[in-house]
């Protein structure tokens, strides 16, 4: 509905071995600039879960980070991120490196929008 939040779980599936190494780039590199978007209001709120046992190959994913956005129409507008980035680290070149291994790790991403479901009708 218009002017109600709108919530996205992203999926990270990160290589055998390396989903560690992923979370570690994800919290120094990414977390920083959303949490940046939630004092500017357009999140509202960044959460982040890990299974706790491991499912077939398959169906498997690392972490599931769910963003909460303002609204619908805040999700669809594309974010200028480059003052926050030159904000929020100085050395280019090194954020650049790091953010490219935080890829190379992932065999797989996928978003999925999610709607909240009335139990109760």
């Amino acid at each position: 509905a218009q002017g109600q939040p709108f919530v996205v779980d992203y999926y990270y599936k990160a290589r055998w071995g390396y989903a560690n190494e992923f979370i570690a780039l994800f919290k120094k590199n990414h977390y920083p600039v959303l949490k940046k978007q939630v004092e500017m209001g357009r999140l509202l709120q960044v959460t982040a879960v890990a299974p706790r046992y491991h499912g077939t190959e398959d169906g498997r994913w690392d972490y599931r980070v769910t963003i909460v956005f303002r609204d619908a129409a805040v999700h669809a507008q594309e974010v200028d991120l480059e003052p926050i980035l030159r904000e929020l680290y100085p050395d280019r070149a090194k954020f650049e490196r790091e953010e490219q291994r935080r890829f190379e790790i992932l065999l797989a991403h996928w978003d999925v929008p999610v709607v909240g479901v009335d139990l109760t009708r």
